[in-house]
Parts: structure tokens; sequence; C-alpha cells
């Protein structure tokens, strides 16, 4: 058979095939010139780390889902500061009137405009009154609720309630204390259950009345 490989005798096929494969093992050896360029090469090279993530990728959390970027911070509030009020050494300190908290709005039908406008003005007569002035809280609460229910009892629709200003309170010591606290706490009172299903309107009375220091009391019509 034609060919340098092969020959008439298979006895020869295993030795030529095996001298085949340890020539194509050999491998080739670089040369003096050849070494002394690579370390050349190599001398300012850096060896390179893992990739870093873009500055603006986006993480996945474990469902997979992206991670919104986060928003811009608020600035703080500045700190509000105190300002003293001017005094003078020995002075006594005076007391500030602190708002009276808005009462509870009444429940069911309330006053229409032309009779809150003649009670405003103090051309409605009540029918009896109760003077709560210089009481305590403890005492004037359930004074008031026996007013209220026997007034509306009696089937009155307009009664007046004093309670003072409660500005010539005498006020000792360096702590001012809180003034008018009858005249707080009364509307509470009137518009908040046990009363408040006996009470319409609460305003303050006409100054020929007793004014800041007196409230007019709408009563409900008593149902018979």
């Amino acid at each position: 058979m034609a060919g340098g490989w092969w020959c008439s005798s298979p006895s020869s096929w295993p030795i030529r095939w095996s001298r085949r494969v340890r020539v194509a093992r050999r491998r080739r050896h670089l040369t003096d010139e050849e070494q002394r360029l690579w370390k050349r090469v190599t001398e300012g090279a850096e060896r390179l780390g893992p990739r870093a993530p873009a500055p603006d990728a986006r993480q996945e959390d474990e469902k997979g889902q992206k991670n919104p970027p986060a928003g811009p911070v608020a600035a703080p509030e500045p700190a509000r500061r105190f300002t003293p009020q001017p005094f003078r050494v020995g002075e006594r300190a005076r007391a500030t009137e602190a708002a009276a908290p808005a009462p509870p709005a009444a429940t069911g039908p309330r006053l229409d405009r032309r009779q809150l406008q003649d009670l405003r003005r103090g051309r409605l007569r009540p029918e009896a009154r109760i003077d709560l002035h210089g009481l305590t809280l403890a005492e004037a609460e359930p004074r008031l609720g026996q007013f209220i229910r026997a007034s509306h009892q009696r089937g009155f629709r307009l009664v007046l309630v004093i309670t003072g200003k409660g500005r010539h309170a005498q006020d000792v010591g360096p702590i001012p204390a809180r003034q008018g606290v009858l005249r707080q706490h009364v509307p509470l009172w009137l518009l908040r259950p046990p009363l408040s299903h006996m009470v319409l309107e609460v305003v303050e009375a006409h100054r020929r009345h007793g004014g800041g220091g007196a409230y007019y009391v709408y009563l409900r019509k008593r149902r018979t």
C-alpha cells in the first residue's frame, strides 16, 4: 500500500503510530532571547482582580425585584428658639392665658342663624342662672350637672352659667398659675356626656349678662 506510514505487514502498525504520537507531544522551548523579552513585558504588568460592579448598577433582592434608588433626604427643620420676655428684677411673673381646648361639636340640630344672632346680641332673656365663680373643678362640675338636669326637667330653653373670667386670682409664687380654669372646662362638660343629650348650643354671653365670664346654654326641647 502506498504511503510512508503504512506497510503491508500488520505487525508494524502499532510501532509507527506510537512514534507519531511521541513526535506530536514534543513541546517547543523558548529561546533565551524570547525569555528575556517575556520577562521585560511582565515586569510592568499588574494582576487583574475581580471586576467591580458598575456604580449605577441596581442590586436585586432575593425575589429578583430591583431596589428603587434612594430619594433625596429632607433637610431637618431648624429648632425653634425660646425667646424670653423682658422683665425687671423683683417684678412678678405675668401669666399668659393658654388657648382653651376646642369644645366638641354638639350633635343633632343647632340653632338657626337668626336665633343665634339674637342670642349673641343679648336679645333673649335667660330663664334661670347659676353662679360657679369661686368654686373648684371638683365642686363646680356636679353642681352644673344638677342645674342643667333640673332646668331641662322644668322645660327651660335658655339658662345662664356664670364662671367668672378668672383674671383677678392672686398669683402667689414664682410660677404663675393658669387662670380661667372654670371658663375653659364648663363648655367641655356641657357638650360631653352625660349632659350633651340635653344641650343644643353653648355661646359666650353678651356683656349685659356677664360677657366673657358667662355662657348662654340653649337646652333641647324636653320630650313628653
